[in-house]
């Protein structure tokens, strides 16, 4: 089986370590038998989407976002269209914002998202600095991050995280967090939040097997220190909640 990775703007958009999610998946599928190819896409580069298999972006500054935001919208079409027939994808941070209808800066200028959904993001000039620990309705573990951002995100009626009670989401304190639509997954955790949630790895590698009408692996073949620092993770921001 081969799988075909497109990673936008991985010079562009590459905040804290982002690209271990592209890392990190390729190796679980490559572990299950896939040939798995990563296409790195450059702004203004040409780039096929249709015969994709997962595409992904990473977190970038605020001012980076903007500069990917005004490239990103000659694949408006595209990417909404793999959205709706279950390609899977992942934007993380910054990028996560670039699917929504606007983006409005601490200036107050307003840039366009590709509007694969109808939500909008305002920034300001505070950021939210903080550890997360919140729920996901697509397991029973609980997902673990950090979050640096300065936006305010309304309007997502399908949250990645249903639900925090440590950090911020996407509207402030413990608000719920991320976007999800079918297979397309995103969030402002940063760790990366593959890396750090290995359930959720899981569930994205599930996602892809899937979409190709493949045999989902019994056990995937993930890297103990993922889980080890997983479980440290979690473990340790659970008792300062209930400190």
């Amino acid at each position: 089986m081969h799988i075909r990775i497109i990673h936008f703007y991985p010079d562009l958009m590459n905040l804290y370590g982002n690209y271990a999610n592209v890392s990190v998946l390729q190796r679980v599928l490559e572990r299950a038998g896939a040939e798995v190819a990563v296409e790195t896409i450059a702004p203004a580069q040409d780039c096929d989407l249709t015969s994709a298999d997962f595409l992904f972006m990473g977190a970038g500054t605020e001012r980076r976002q903007k500069a990917a935001a005004q490239d990103f919208l000659r694949f408006a079409d595209a990417v909404k269209a793999a959205a709706e027939t279950g390609t899977p994808m992942l934007f993380c941070g910054t990028a996560m914002e670039l699917l929504g209808k606007t983006i409005t800066d601490a200036d107050g200028t307003e840039y366009a998202g590709i509007s694969l959904a109808s939500f909008t993001s305002v920034q300001d000039k505070r950021r939210m600095v903080e550890d997360v620990y919140g729920t996901t309705d697509l397991y029973t573990e609980p997902v673990v991050g950090f979050i640096n951002k300065c936006s305010i995100i309304k309007g997502i009626e399908t949250p990645l995280l249903t639900a925090t009670t440590l950090g911020y989401g996407n509207e402030g304190p413990v608000t719920a967090e991320g976007f999800r639509h079918g297979n397309v997954f995103a969030s402002h955790l940063t760790g990366p939040i593959l890396a750090k949630n290995p359930m959720l790895l899981e569930t994205v590698a599930d996602a892809i097997f899937r979409h190709q009408d493949a045999s989902i692996p019994q056990k995937w073949d993930i890297d103990s220190w993922l889980a080890d620092g997983y479980a440290i993770t979690a473990e340790q921001l659970k008792r300062r909640i209930q400190a």
